[in-house]
């Protein structure tokens, strides 16, 4: 059924809700909700021809003159790029951009789990067995999407952080620890949208991925799993030592819309209680990278 339900989501920082300003909301709607769109959703979203198409464009010169419109259309502040925006040769330069570092503080105690990422957070303080519904009606499994080593998960905690294509698109590791395991997985490109969501599609099943596993002190082993989506030309890990520190750069999405998961073992960890809260009431937080997302638990 179609509908042009608004997306709201609430802001850390201020408490306010806003309506999401979403690029291309006509034709997402168009596919992930008009019963005509079937042949449309089956060629844009689960063969990845378009979004490679996509990518290439926006690596090339002739994409640059998007980045100006770009910043207006979705209000990004200017002040936090570490590089001036004429410095920017093609449109992904500006869309993987740096952040001067005052602009993303964090905090160093060791028992806070903080955000990887800029975007709107959504968490699950207990699974149920493997199964977590970010949109009601629609249940998403831990098994589908991470075959073969889910079994660690089963009735842990998530958390879900949506990037959307205002956001710094540029990811960190949310603690400290050493890394053990790494695997990519092929799949569809659709889009991770609450409009697609709610639509039906396994999105964290289907889609492209990649995860790793992070051995921690406190928090027992996280799963970091990045999750593309339409549109993005890349999922690109920039890391390459063994043993890391929090807040350390883990890599970055091209242009899209994009989603990192966070899958923590049984008991671990508690979500701050205001994430809890906006969860419960199926509504998405804004966050900031290195915000604190959770706490370890106490035992």
């Amino acid at each position: 059924m179609r509908t042009n339900t608004p997306i709201l989501v609430i802001d850390r920082e201020t408490g306010s809700e806003f309506e999401e300003v979403i690029l291309g909301e006509r034709y997402i709607r168009w596919a992930y909700q008009d019963s005509t769109s079937s042949f449309v959703e089956q060629l844009l979203f689960k063969s990845t021809l378009f979004s490679k198409i996509m990518g290439f464009w926006y690596d090339s010169f002739l994409s640059r003159g998007k980045i100006e419109t770009t910043i207006k259309e979705l209000g990004i502040d200017e002040s936090e790029f570490l590089q001036h925006k004429s410095s920017y040769r093609t449109f992904n330069d500006f869309f993987i951009r740096h952040l001067k570092p005052e602009a993303r503080p964090y905090s160093k105690d060791e028992n806070d789990i903080v955000s990887p990422a800029d975007g709107r957070v959504l968490v699950f303080p207990e699974l149920e067995g493997d199964t977590f519904v970010p949109v009601k009606g629609y249940p998403f499994s831990i098994h589908n999407m991470l075959p073969g080593i889910s079994d660690r998960y089963v009735n842990g905690a998530l958390a879900i952080v949506r990037l959307c294509p205002a956001d710094y698109h540029r990811y960190h590791f949310p603690s400290s620890g050493k890394i053990k395991d790494g695997k990519h997985i092929d799949g569809a490109l659709h889009s991770v949208n609450p409009i697609a969501l709610g639509s039906g599609p396994d999105v964290f099943g289907e889609n492209k991925r990649s995860y790793t596993l992070l051995e921690t002190e406190k928090a027992g082993v996280i799963c970091f799993v990045e999750v593309g989506a339409f549109g993005v030309g890349s999922i690109v890990d920039t890391h390459s030592l063994q043993l890391v520190e929090k807040m350390d750069e883990k890599g970055y999405f091209k242009f899209g819309g994009s989603t990192i998961v966070l899958v923590f073992e049984k008991g671990k960890i508690e979500f701050s209680q205001d994430l809890i809260k906006n969860s419960a009431a199926s509504k998405e937080t804004l966050v900031k990278v290195g915000q604190t997302l959770a706490t370890i638990a106490e035992n």
